[in-house]
């Protein structure tokens, strides 16, 4: 998961090597989102027919593919098919990935397990961020170091998934596509869920694809590294979040969730109008905090009340609606941006998730107490 947001402190850099704005930069990172809803939707069940480490062999190479073409990337096409290539990876392990910690974890270590997995989709986007910003500010080639050093991650964890332990005994004729839907047993807490899923991943969107931009030209900051730091601090705080208060209430997490997001875009807005690069660091751990906090809950609540035999279509629903909210609000917010200036769109897109949080707060009880 890495590999999926290393793109992104990068992205001033791109803009000056390259010439475009910022409304490319928002359709570069929507094309990735493209690219792991196919995946889900073309890959989903495969693992179950041909077994988990072939599927993730090839989200290593899908991977390391994207880590190349973006090493040796001259020409701005380039950049559209590293990202595609790094969506496919991503969707492969987001679904994989996750199944295969829960099949290896012994089961009295499950609820951590599961933590852990979620963890890692969030976690592994956020370190991405801070290892290109720490990468590119202290070497001579920011565009491609990054990238290097990624392939050589990869090439460690192909080899650690040769001691994985593989459940599944291959059965070709289990292939078929894994079309969402959502089973009439959990339509409503999926429809609860679903507000604070597209919340959650709009804010992922607008702070991967966006802030880079309103730190570089509103703040004047232009170091990889910072803008790495800014943006990780929402994932990091996603993913701490997850694992620290696993043990509460759904209906709490909700709650909180939500409060701490919308209490972010509060601060979010302070600090576009203050231009602070202060309060820029605290909306990104309050906003981190909700997304995760709503993520996780709603994951959590969709399996729990769907039957084993359709939790995986479900499963991919939730993360088709994630990744499709990850991607189109954020070509919004850009497209508003080119229009009224970025600190406006920012402002507007703040207001209007915060409104949306606390309307999702209605939804609190179909969550167990």
């Amino acid at each position: 998961m890495i590999g999926t947001t290393i793109p992104t402190p990068l992205y001033p850099t791109y803009e000056s090597r390259f010439g475009f704005g910022s409304t490319t930069t928002t359709v570069l990172f929507a094309v990735y989102a493209g690219g792991v809803i196919l995946a889900l939707v073309l890959g989903g069940r495969l693992s179950d027919a041909v077994g988990r480490r072939p599927m993730l062999f090839a989200g290593i190479v899908f991977s390391l593919a994207s880590a190349v073409v973006f090493a040796i990337g001259t020409a701005e096409w380039m950049l559209f098919v590293a990202r595609v290539l790094s969506g496919l990876s991503a969707g492969i392990f987001t679904a994989t990935g996750t199944v295969a910690v829960l099949e290896n974890a012994p089961e009295q270590r499950r609820s951590l397990a599961s933590a852990l997995a979620t963890a890692a989709n969030i976690g592994g986007l956020g370190l991405g961020m801070l290892l290109a910003g720490a990468v590119a500010t202290v070497t001579p080639w920011p565009l491609r170091a990054p990238y290097v050093v990624h392939a050589v991650l990869l090439v460690i964890a192909g080899v650690a998934l040769l001691a994985v332990r593989d459940s599944v005994t291959p059965d070709r004729s289990r292939i078929r596509l894994q079309l969402p839907g959502i089973p009439p047993e959990s339509r409503g807490v999926f429809a609860a869920s679903a507000v604070g899923a597209v919340v959650g991943f709009a804010v992922c969107g607008l702070y991967s694809s966006v802030a880079p931009n309103f730190m570089g030209k509103v703040l004047g900051v232009e170091s990889p590294f910072v803008v790495g730091v800014v943006v990780f601090a929402l994932f990091g705080a996603s993913a701490a979040a997850q694992i620290v208060l696993r043990g509460l209430a759904d209906r709490t997490l909700i709650v909180i969730g939500a409060l701490a997001l919308a209490a972010g875009m509060g601060v979010l807005v302070w600090s576009l109008l203050a231009t602070s690069l202060a309060l820029l660091v605290g909306s990104s751990i309050l906003a981190g905090i909700g997304q995760g906090l709503l993520f996780m809950t709603g994951l959590r609540a969709i399996t729990g009340a769907t039957d084993a035999s359709r939790r995986t279509e479900a499963t991919t629903s939730y993360f088709v609606l994630a990744y499709l909210s990850i991607s189109i609000p954020a070509i919004g917010a850009g497209l508003l941006a080119a229009g009224i200036g970025l600190v406006a769109a920012g402002v507007v897109f703040a207001l209007v998730v915060a409104v949306v949080s606390l309307i999702g707060l209605t939804a609190a009880r179909r969550f167990t107490a």
